[in-house]
């Protein structure tokens, strides 16, 4: 299956985690669709990159030292309102109450750690962020 950045959907997105190595994964894997990455290791650092350029996409992690991802997407829809960014939490939090506690706060979609492209391109087509290419 290849996947592409969907006609009309933006290309701006922003990889939030503090492992080097996850932000590498992510970003191989959002720039093979045809994002644009940024990245940022905690969510101090993401609502500066938010507060710089808003971001059609956060790929947000939810265990970082500094700002947990909760608390910037929390701040980020304070600021930024309901609408934009789409947030994907992508996270090793499982249970049922922290799902919920995260599409309470603003987040449209959520991911388990490992991912790959294929459970990732899944999640994204159903945010209309990617289509199947040609």
């Amino acid at each position: 299956m290849s996947l592409q950045v969907a006609e009309g959907a933006g290309r701006n997105c922003l990889v939030v985690d503090d492992s080097r190595v996850v932000r590498k994964a992510a970003r191989r894997v959002l720039e093979g669709f045809g994002f644009e990455v940024r990245e940022a290791e905690d969510g101090a650092q993401a609502l500066a990159a938010c507060r710089a350029e808003l971001p059609d996409f956060v790929l947000l992690d939810w265990n970082m030292p500094v700002m947990d991802g909760i608390t910037f997407l929390r701040q980020a829809r304070r600021e930024h309102g309901d609408a934009r960014p789409l947030v994907m939490l992508c996270t090793t939090e499982n249970t049922q109450d922290r799902i919920l506690e995260a599409l309470e706060a603003g987040a449209q979609e959520y991911v388990m750690k490992p991912f790959d492209a294929e459970i990732l391109g899944g999640k994204l087509m159903q945010l209309g962020l990617v289509q199947e290419g040609a």
